[in-house]
């Protein structure tokens, strides 16, 4: 890689976040796989080592996490974090949240989630000027979790704001692993469910009996069920959250095609899905080397941290023609829920809570652009997203 002297990237750096795209276009040309020795990782950038290597958990395991911070600091993974285990523990685990994630099951949230997100726009219908983010991505998606797991309204924020603050890089560049593992504000949530049982994600988690991996007959421990709701709380909050907020600065900045959803909704799923591609709420995922691995001519030592940087492989030329235009048109196999045994397990949700929060957000405001200057990204070093996005609204 006689190209790394010169070509620089630091995932911990905010300020390459405010537009990755061209030094991600770099990366796939100059080094597709690039080692930072500063911060001692590897990383692939073409959507061809991006989906091969995702799928290869064999090579690329998760057990350590998918986290860089957390791979490093090679830490204790509670039982049940799914997102970081291997087969068949993972498939075993996961199959338990996949019955409460079918698409019939999600298809009938529907109309809470409309409600929803019917109520928080309310108090600014009429607006000539709203923050987006705080209107309905920190909302929304807090209030449809929150109702998944069984948690009351009055406490939902709570959950989201300690996530956020987790996540949150601010002034110290890198996560603290051991405030990502951190499930003790879910415990007393458990136990009142074991003696209040309810038509919920938390209960059913309780009581679900399964085979573990050793082959006994049992249901989930505290611990477990603890790690299984951090997880998808987590989760639900922060990726829907930014993809609501891409939905508003993307709209912005190509009313060409809000125009053209205002006109014709049906095409807002699809919408959906460029979105997610042109600006992926979670821009790479890490993964621990379990062996001795070549890329381009180099070989990664087993051992190694790898990031596969999803959003560089979503606009690589060699996958989509003409990469870098934003197109509602376009018929997508985009990377940004992942690949394999770890695609995004809420994936189905998170397209159904963004069509719904776009169909009602065009139906009150059909044009709008956005005060850049009051614009703020959040500075994390594990999704990308708005923290502030004041739009002003204008005639249609």
């Amino acid at each position: 890689m006689t190209t790394a002297e010169t070509l620089s990237w630091d995932p911990f750096d905010a300020t390459l976040a405010q537009d990755p795209y061209p030094l991600y276009a770099r990366l796939r040309e100059e080094a597709p796989l690039y080692h930072n020795a500063e911060h001692d990782f590897y990383a692939v950038s073409r959507y061809a080592d991006c989906q091969s290597g995702l799928a290869d958990w064999q090579t690329f395991s998760s057990r350590r996490g998918d986290i860089l911070e957390i791979i490093q600091a090679n830490v204790d993974i509670p039982p049940g974090t799914l997102i970081f285990e291997d087969p068949p523990v993972h498939d075993i685990h996961r199959r338990l949240l996949a019955r409460v994630f079918t698409p019939r099951r999600i298809a009938q949230l529907e109309p809470q989630i409309r409600a929803f997100c019917e109520r928080v726009l309310e108090p600014v219908t009429g607006a000539e000027r709203f923050d987006l983010v705080e209107t309905v991505g920190a909302e929304m998606p807090m209030r449809v979790i929150g109702m998944l797991l069984g948690i009351p309204e009055a406490d939902q924020p709570t959950f989201r704001d300690r996530t956020d603050a987790t996540l949150d890089t601010t002034g110290r560049g890198r996560l603290d692993p051991d405030e990502m593992l951190n499930t003790d504000g879910l415990q007393g949530y458990i136990d009142w469910r074991k003696k209040h049982p309810s038509d919920d994600l938390m209960t059913e988690l309780m009581t679900a009996e399964f085979e573990d991996e050793t082959g006994k007959r049992r249901t989930l421990t505290d611990e477990e069920v603890l790690t299984y709701c951090s997880v998808v709380a987590g989760a639900g909050n922060e990726t829907t959250g930014r993809l609501i907020g891409w939905f508003g600065a993307v709209m912005a900045r190509f009313p060409e095609a809000r125009r053209e959803l205002v006109a014709d909704p049906s095409l807002i799923p699809n919408a959906i899905e460029e979105i997610l591609r042109f600006e992926p709420t979670g821009p790479f995922t890490a993964r621990y080397v379990t062996k001795d691995v070549e890329f381009h001519g180099s070989t990664v030592p087993a051992g190694s941290a790898m990031l596969f940087i999803q959003a560089a492989a979503n606009r690589d030329p060699e996958k989509f023609p003409d990469p870098d235009r934003f197109d509602i048109h376009r018929v997508t196999q985009h990377m940004s829920f992942g690949v394999g045994a770890h695609y995004c397990l809420g994936a189905a949700l998170a397209r159904l809570e963004g069509r719904v929060a776009a169909e009602e957000i065009l139906r009150r405001f059909p044009a709008w652009d956005v005060d850049w200057d009051g614009a703020e990204l959040a500075q994390t070093s594990t999704v990308r997203g708005w923290k502030t996005l004041p739009l002003v609204v204008q005639g249609a």
